[in-house]
């Protein structure tokens, strides 16, 4: 039976091809794709999931608008990595798809109270419209399947030495989404650094030949610019998706994670502690290892069945 997925985004390259990947993954419901301030601003993110949505033909999924800041910090945006628009490198027509009315915050309550433990959290940005989800009905933490996000690290930071940039943009929000008491997997840099975009799968999704191909390689190309030396981009948001579609295609250690929001140099690190040295409960699944053939193979897949 196909998972019942809410995708919490802020569409981003990398979010984009997410989208993508649960609409046309057989294994996925889409029940809804909400929208948080992150990679751009809340009308740019919005705008761009109703862009996307519109080119892959996803006309039945509702779009919800949510948290157009973090809970207590001002707002730091990745323009510099997804450009003025947050999808730069197409050439937009104006979207089909349209924005619904209710705010994405009531969307995750209404949609995981009315099916208790059927309702997987995919979120891909900042964990706003997450926390404040938990806060306006704290029974989701119990109703709710599990939590599958992509975020933080173990190792390393790419807006900070110490902080990855969805957790960094909203620590507290993070910090109440880690403590919630819920099933939760983190899927972090340490794992989506090992999806890189290289040549090699650029030209196999070009040779799809479809216009979505044609426009994911022009967001890769966008995306990647200045990371050939590394081999090319990091697709860190269609992990978290390809983790519900197939587990078995990452490891997963548990650990106990806390997010810093105290430190000066330190705002967003998730502290990963594999070893119980805190003498606290394990409250994450973190991603380590990823299988790379078989997930290119899986994105592959469904970018084939989008026209």
């Amino acid at each position: 039976m196909p998972r019942k997925v809410i995708l919490d985004c802020d569409p981003g390259h990398d979010d984009a091809v997410a989208i993508m990947l649960a609409h046309a993954s057989p294994e996925v419901d889409l029940l809804a794709i909400t929208t948080v301030a992150g990679n751009q601003t809340l009308d740019r993110t919005t705008l761009n999931a109703r862009r996307v949505c519109s080119l892959a033909g996803i006309g039945e999924v509702p779009i919800a608008a949510g948290c157009d800041r973090p809970l207590l910090r001002e707002l730091v945006t990745a323009g510099e990595v997804h450009g003025e628009s947050g999808l730069d490198g197409v050439d937009w027509p104006d979207p089909t798809v349209d924005v619904g009315p209710a705010h994405a915050v009531d969307v995750i309550v209404d949609l995981v109270m009315a099916m208790p433990g059927e309702v997987t959290l995919v979120p891909t940005g900042p964990l706003t419209n997450v926390a404040l989800a938990l806060r306006r009905e704290p029974r989701i933490a119990a109703a709710v399947r599990e939590v599958v996000l992509m975020g933080g690290s173990f190792t390393r930071g790419n807006v900070t030495p110490a902080a990855e940039f969805n957790i960094y943009v909203d620590p507290e929000a993070a910090s109440a989404v880690f403590t919630a008491g819920w099933p939760l997997t983190m899927v972090g840099l340490d794992l989506t650094h090992q999806a890189r975009v290289t040549p090699e799968v650029l030209d196999r999704i070009g040779a799809l030949g479809t216009p979505v191909a044609t426009t994911v390689v022009q967001l890769m190309r966008f995306y990647g610019r200045g990371s050939a030396a590394q081999g090319g981009p990091p697709l860190h948001d269609p992990c978290a998706v390809a983790r519900v579609i197939d587990p078995g295609l990452m490891t997963c250690r548990d650990a106990f994670v806390a997010v810093e929001i105290q430190g000066p140099w330190t705002r967003g690190m998730t502290v990963t502690d594999f070893a119980g040295r805190f003498g606290h409960a394990t409250n994450a699944a973190v991603a380590t290892d990823l299988s790379v053939p078989a997930f290119w193979d899986l994105l592959l897949d469904a970018l084939g069945r989008l026209r």
